[in-house]
C-alpha cells in the first residue's frame, strides 16, 4: 500500500483487509490477521485502522516502511499512531526497497543480480528499516505516543546491533531525548527472527531487548522451514523452558493482550 498512489491504496486496503476477514472467519483456531494501511492517504489510514481493528477484529496492521519518498516519522502520520496506541494493537514495520538515489549510490554497477541483493534482502532492506525505526525515536514519534508499540523484523532490523553506539553519540553531541534508545527499544519495540535461525542473534537481541519482546517467527517460502525447522531451533536454543514458552508464543499473547476494543 505505501507505493500506491490515495485512491487506488485506500480502495486495496479496504478489499484486501475484508478478503482476509472472510478467511480468517472460515479457520479463526489458526489465523489472526495484520491490516493492510492506506498511508499514502493519512486520515484513510487511521480511519482503516480503527475499522480492521474494531470491526474485523484484526490484532493489529503491517506497514511497509516509507510511504513513497515520506518516512514513517512523518507529522501527517500521527493521526494513525494515535489510532495505534488508543486501540493497543501493533504496527509492523516491514522492510522496503531503499529510494532510488540510495539504490543509485550504494547498489548499483555490480550486476543486476548483485545490485538487487545488496539492495534488498542482502542488507538495504535492513538498514532502510532500521533507520525507520531510528527516525521515529529521534523524531519524537514514541514520545507523542509512548505506548505505541511496533513490531520489527529480522532481529531489530540492524538498528540493535548499533544501539549501544548510537547511544554514545547522543551522549557525545548533546542530543535531547526523553529516554536512553534502550528504553524505547525495551518499552516500544518487539523483535521477531523473520526465519533467521542464528543463536548468534538471539543471544544478542535477548541482551539488548530482553527475552519478554522477541518473538519466533518464521519467512516461508523464502526461507526453508524445511522439517520444521523454526520450531527445531527454538527447542535447541540456549533457552529455559520459560523463555522458550515465552517467545514460541507468551510474548505474541502478552502483545495481543494489549488490545483494548
Amino acid at each position: 500500500m505505501q507505493s500506491l498512489d490515495p485512491g487506488d491504496a485506500v480502495a486495496l486496503a479496504h478489499d484486501a483487509n475484508d478478503f482476509l476477514a472472510t478467511a480468517i472467519a472460515e479457520h479463526p483456531d489458526r489465523y489472526q490477521g495484520f491490516a493492510a494501511i492506506p498511508t499514502p492517504d493519512p486520515a484513510a489510514a487511521a480511519a482503516e485502522l480503527e475499522r480492521a481493528i474494531t470491526q474485523l477484529g484484526f490484532a493489529g496492521a503491517m506497514l511497509n516502511g516509507r510511504t513513497g519518498t515520506t518516512n514513517a516519522d512523518a507529522m501527517e502520520f500521527d493521526d494513525l499512531y494515535a489510532t495505534a496506541e488508543r486501540l493497543g494493537v501493533p504496527l509492523y514495520l516491514h522492510p522496503q526497497t531503499p529510494i532510488a538515489g540510495v539504490r543509485e549510490a550504494y547498489y548499483s554497477g555490480l550486476g543486476g543480480r548483485i545490485d538487487y541483493l545488496l539492495a534488498n534482502p542482502g542488507i538495504g532492506w535492513h538498514y532502510e528499516t532500521g533507520m525507520q525505526i531510528l527516525r521515529m525515536i529521534f523524531a519524537g514519534v514514541f514520545d507523542r505516543h509512548p505506548e505505541l508499540q511496533i513490531v520489527t523484523g529480522h532481529w531489530g532490523e540492524v538498528v540493535l546491533f548499533y544501539l549501544e553506539r548510537t547511544q554514545q553519540l547522543v551522549n557525545a553531541t548533546g542530543v535531547h531525548l526523553e529516554r536512553t534508545l534502550e528504553e524505547y527499544a525495551r518499552q516500544n519495540l518487539w523483535v521477531t527472527g523473520s526465519g533467521l535461525l542464528s543463536n548468534r542473534y538471539l543471544r544478542w537481541s535477548t541482551e539488548v531487548i530482553g527475552v519478554d519482546r522477541i518473538m519466533t517467527s518464521v519467512d516461508y517460502p523464502y526461507v526453508s522451514n524445511s522439517g520444521g525447522a523454526a520450531r527445531r531451533f527454538l527447542e535447541e536454543a540456549p533457552l529455559s523452558a520459560d523463555e522458550r514458552t515465552a517467545i514460541g508464543s507468551g510474548n505474541w499473547e502478552r502483545l495481543l493482550a494489549r488490545r483494548r476494543i
